[in-house]
């Protein structure tokens, strides 16, 4: 868990430093090498390796690989695309969870935010 932690940190902060490639490089590393240590080695294959998942898994790991080549901002926007297709399936869960959370199912129901909300947190597969 640590070690996603810390990916995700560093892929957060490498943002805010406008795009700083070397920090984005690391956060891609540990991000992937801590879901690895979560889930097991097989599991992590086979996750990002199912049939209907290779386009998003092409996208996700060819974004890591254009941010550890040089070029951050085209490898996030890979990174982003690739990582909404893969666990697009884990939003509905993740918005009803929030939605149970005191304070913020409240703001989650404000009228702007609601039908954004609605449409990400919907479980059809959005093709």
């Amino acid at each position: 868990m640590g070690l996603t932690g810390f990916g995700v940190f560093f892929l957060f902060f490498g943002m805010i430093l406008f795009f700083d490639k070397a920090l984005l490089a690391i956060g891609n590393v540990l991000f992937v090498a801590g879901l690895a240590f979560v889930i097991g080695l097989e599991r992590t294959f086979r996750f990002f390796f199912q049939k209907h998942k290779m386009k998003a898994t092409g996208f996700f790991l060819g974004g890591v690989f254009v941010v550890l080549i040089g070029w951050p901002l085209i490898g996030m926007i890979f990174e982003i695309y690739g990582f909404f297709l893969l666990f697009r399936g884990f939003f509905p869960v993740v918005v009803g969870f929030i939605r149970r959370v005191p304070v913020l199912g409240s703001l989650l129901n404000l009228p702007g935010i609601r039908s954004f909300v609605d449409k990400v947190g919907e479980s059809n597969n959005m093709v």
